[in-house]
């Protein structure tokens, strides 16, 4: 391929990328496209941003001084359009990067709670919303150890008046809301892609106390990043409870 040609193309594939990588977030929080079809273009922006670079590498290589050939002011502009989104996506994913590759997490994988009111909202109706079982469970527990039942010294009616409290401030959406049976299914919209979790809390009586039980899940993805887990503990800790030693 002749160098300006190799130019060329790799500026038209950096300048694609940097269009996906920006505007993708903004059309999926507008709600121009749904998160199914928002997302991949953006993960495609990062691929065309990597072919992006490379063919810039190498027309730098082949336009530097010596050669004498056109095309290095079209090279340098791909590198610079590239490495930004290249930075960005790298920075995004290595914030969940040890996260394991399950999207259902909960305090108690042997008895999760359960989605009712949820299973039959108009996404999830027909969709299998039971747990995963032991597959889930033993990574996360490798994984995010510190999740358990959460103990609550206040009696159940007030721990639900906490729980409910703490869902309103986080801005999650209640679905179904149920006192006595202590119950709470919500969901919890992200603010990029619009992604949507859905969330159940489950109180119980524990002596004088309560123990609350809580279980998200995505419904996109196989992995979450470590966002569910995030979830809970954000939860907890509302609830004034110190992790589990």
């Amino acid at each position: 391929m002749h160098t300006s040609r190799l130019s060329q193309l790799a500026i038209s594939l950096a300048t694609a990328s940097a269009l996906l990588f920006a505007t993708m977030p903004l059309v999926s929080k507008m709600g121009a496209l749904p998160s199914r079809i928002s997302f991949p273009l953006f993960l495609l922006g990062g691929l065309l941003g990597l072919v992006g670079l490379i063919l810039a590498l190498v027309a730098l290589y082949t336009t530097r001084p010596a050669k004498g050939r056109a095309g290095r002011g079209l090279a340098w502009g791909a590198l610079a359009l590239s490495l930004p989104v290249l930075v960005g996506i790298a920075f995004a994913a290595s914030s969940g990067g040890s996260a394991p590759p399950i999207n259902d997490i909960t305090t108690d994988p042997g008895d999760p709670p359960q989605f009712a009111a949820l299973a039959r909202e108009g996404p999830n109706e027909g969709r299998d919303m039971s747990y995963p079982g032991e597959a889930f469970a033993s990574q996360q527990r490798a994984a995010y150890p510190d999740l358990a039942p959460i103990a609550v010294a206040s009696p159940p009616d007030a721990t639900f008046a906490a729980v409910e409290s703490a869902i309103g401030g986080f801005g999650w959406k209640i679905v179904a809301a149920d006192a006595s049976a202590g119950v709470i299914e919500a969901t919890d919209t992200s603010r990029m892609f619009r992604f949507v979790d859905d969330i159940a809390v489950r109180i119980r009586p524990d002596g004088t106390g309560s123990r609350v039980d809580v279980r998200s899940k995505s419904r996109e993805g196989k992995g979450d990043l470590g966002v569910n887990a995030a979830r809970i503990r954000r939860l907890r800790d509302a609830l004034g409870i110190a992790p589990a030693a």
